[in-house]
């Protein structure tokens, strides 16, 4: 038994226990008894971690679950949204387990099975969502995710951009020198404290749920997420300035556990249109959401919004660290992304 294989055997029996809780919410079948009629219409479950008004259900799960009914291949997709079926890392073992069908996942979270695919998280990876897109439409893209699919046996169906990553602090930030001595939240996954020395940042961990109370306390002094995060935290309610440093790509991915071999062709080619589809709505909705904030932030005086920031010289800082820190195969996939940016 080779290495790779001992790994995945033994993440699958980790990924045994958390994945019990979900065995009810699981399909995997049919609704006739005992999977008897193979003409009944077959349920999946799809689960994620955002809230319902959020571009990432509106406009991508719910356009996928919409699409695949309106395919008339015989599957049904049921929705559950905000961690209803665990958080990321649960729900990561219960899509390789088969209790989740398809799931909707940061790149950084799947690098806890296959470090290299997290690289699609590094700061200024990518350029634009349109650079997202190119990449997984090369050939470069297919080498990570079937490396993945080899890891863990999840298929990966798409990805789509969820938003540029911005700062926000009691301080603007224009350059790298402005983080100096700042307490800057950022999550506890490798590649984002990764990203952190990369922006020279001190990273400090603080879970999503007590960021707000982290801030209002001055437990941390700033923080970076997507604008529809900052939005959907409050976050101008305990912060000055928000510096639109675009630091980060936030990269989703569709993923989907073994069911994906126990379908026909017809229904993998719907699931895979469902998905292509999605991705092109959810970058349309988050560009659409993220200039109706910024022109509200504009105009509001609740807080300042940093447009100058110096996006060359944290790039550039970026670019030299982990060009010099990542190696193997995460090296390989940073190059592969950068290769293909215009």
């Amino acid at each position: 038994m080779n290495a790779r294989r001992t790994r995945r055997t033994m993440w699958l029996a980790l990924a045994a226990a958390p994945a019990m809780m979900l065995v009810a919410c699981s399909s995997g079948g049919t609704d006739a008894p005992d999977g008897g009629d193979a003409g009944a219409t077959q349920k999946l479950t799809l689960a994620h971690s955002y809230n319902e008004d959020q571009p990432q259900h509106r406009c991508g799960a719910q356009v996928i679950a919409d699409e695949v009914a309106a395919a008339d291949v015989g599957l049904e997709i049921e929705i559950f949204p905000s961690s209803q079926l665990g958080g990321d890392a649960d729900r990561i073992a219960s899509v390789a387990s088969g209790d989740i069908d398809i799931d909707i996942q940061g790149a950084s979270a799947l690098g806890a099975v296959y470090e290299p695919i997290s690289v699609l998280d590094a700061a200024y990876a990518f350029d634009d969502a349109d650079h997202l897109a190119a990449f997984m439409a090369s050939d470069a893209s297919d080498t990570v995710t079937e490396a993945f699919e080899e890891e863990s046996g999840v298929h990966t169906l798409g990805a789509w951009s969820a938003g540029a990553r911005q700062f926000t602090a009691n301080t603007a930030i224009r350059t790298p020198e402005d983080l100096e001595g700042l307490r800057m939240r950022f999550p506890g996954s490798p590649q984002f404290l990764m990203n952190a020395k990369a922006l020279g940042a001190e990273a400090t961990e603080v879970a999503y749920e007590e960021l707000y109370l982290a801030l209002q306390q001055g437990t941390v002094d700033g923080q970076e997420n997507p604008i529809t995060n900052i939005v959907a935290s409050n976050l101008k309610e305990v912060q000055d300035y928000v510096s639109m440093s675009s630091h980060q790509l936030n990269t989703n991915l569709v993923i989907m556990g073994p069911i994906w071999n126990e379908l026909d062709d017809a229904q993998q080619e719907a699931l895979t249109a469902a998905t292509e589809k999605a991705v092109a709505e959810v970058t349309t909705c988050v560009a659409e959401d993220e200039e109706t904030v910024l022109e509200e932030w504009r105009t509001g005086g609740e807080w300042e919004v940093i447009e100058d920031v110096d996006r060359d010289a944290f790039s550039e800082k970026a670019e030299a660290y982990l060009s010099s820190t990542l190696t193997g195969d995460s090296l390989a996939v940073y190059e592969a992304i950068r290769s293909t940016s215009e």
